[in-house]
């Protein structure tokens, strides 16, 4: 697979549509009683009892349906925090998504909780496939835990059942233990995630020895955790191993995800990018009703390629028409980069400075270009 990531098997159910891009993420609390140190959760989510579908702060059940149907979802991956920690919240958006969207709407969900009440009521809301995380302390004795009944009786609900375990480096011996269970349970898979830095997690990482991987400038990947995870596929097993690199869910996965959002959400005014995010032209203006009417009326700017957020702090105009009529705007004035999110997180703007000796064209000359832009 790219980036490095790699299976054997079959590859899960759930990660089929992952790499697709096709799985909304469903987070529905931030919310866990393990507390374990490696969780990468950011700060705003750590901890705290918060909703997301994506990167967009949800309240209701509405809200992560209108979520899924803006990126075309064809699954959802339920996580945490621990989602059966907040299990009416979990069971009802299985259901509303089950109902949305049909049985064919893939669901699976990430837990550490073992209680069979909790198991047997997502099972019964439509849950597609369960993986479990052990504690690393159970790893080396998973008979010895109360996982093996919980595996036991998910498989007789009807899921899919699998592990799902962080690749800590120097762990190789009880990981090892813990595939040689997932075997003797006669599980459906293993997925193996490559251990990494996040705000949250670093210190403790840090304080354990760990370094972020040398052969990659950009990754967040720990040092040594990709190749014991690759040694590890390695294993004479019948249960199917997945690893999953940092790479991977960053590159792919959510490149692919955000694309699928992106061409769903796309104004006539933004420009896709081959990465998935828009570039817009922005006017900084406290006015930005008068300022669009201006802009068409001045330089008969099309309707259609001027756009206010509602905010009152900005317009937002199409970047080629910008770029053409900045010299003659006597305000801030630049070309912006943004993710297709709900939050529209900024990635990169480029400051527009006026050019005194160039008089700008009129943007209707511009208006074949803007169609073309259209049809992208």
């Amino acid at each position: 697979m790219p980036r490095n990531s790699a299976y054997t098997g079959k590859l899960p159910g759930g990660c089929v549509l992952c790499e697709q891009g096709a799985k909304m993420v469903l987070l529905v609390t931030g919310e866990c009683s393990r507390g374990c140190y490696y969780c990468p959760l950011s700060n705003e989510k750590r901890g705290k009892d918060v909703f997301y579908a994506n990167e967009r702060r949800v309240h209701d059940i509405e809200q992560i349906v209108d979520e899924a149907k803006l990126m075309d979802a064809l699954g959802t991956g339920v996580t945490g925090g621990d989602p059966l920690d907040a299990i009416d919240r979990t069971v009802d958006s299985i259901k509303a998504l089950k109902k949305a969207f049909g049985k064919d709407h893939h669901v699976h969900l990430y837990t550490s909780t073992t209680d069979k009440r909790k198991l047997r009521r997502v099972a019964e809301a439509g849950l597609d496939e369960i993986r479990f995380h052990p504690m690393t302390a159970q790893w080396k004795d998973l008979a010895g835990s109360s996982f093996p009944e919980a595996i036991a009786h998910s498989k007789r609900l009807g899921m899919k059942v699998g592990l799902e375990i962080p690749v800590i480096p120097g762990r190789a011996e009880e990981i090892i233990s813990l595939i040689a269970s997932a075997d003797e349970l006669c599980l459906d898979f293993v997925n193996l995630n490559e251990l990494e830095f996040s705000e949250t997690n670093w210190r403790a990482l840090r304080r354990l020895g760990f370094d972020v991987k040398k052969e990659d400038d950009v990754s967040s990947g720990v040092d040594g955790s990709e190749v014991l995870a690759l040694d590890l596929l390695r294993l004479d097993t019948k249960v199917p191993l997945h690893y999953c690199s940092a790479a991977f869910k960053d590159g792919v996965q959510l490149r692919r995800r955000i694309m699928r959002r992106a061409k769903r959400v796309k104004r006539p005014h933004e420009e896709l990018t081959d990465d998935g995010t828009f570039i817009i032209g922005i006017i900084e203006t406290d006015r930005p009703s008068a300022t669009g009417a201006w802009l068409l009326h001045e330089f008969e700017v099309p309707g259609n390629l001027i756009w206010s957020d509602g905010s009152g702090e900005r317009l937002e105009v199409a970047p080629w028409i910008l770029e053409e009529i900045f010299g003659e705007i006597d305000m801030p004035c630049y070309i912006v980069e943004e993710y297709p999110t709900a939050d529209r997180l900024e990635v990169e703007r480029r400051p527009l400075k006026k050019a005194s000796a160039r008089k700008a064209k009129p943007a209707k000359k511009k208006t074949s270009k803007a169609r073309k832009v259209k049809r992208r």
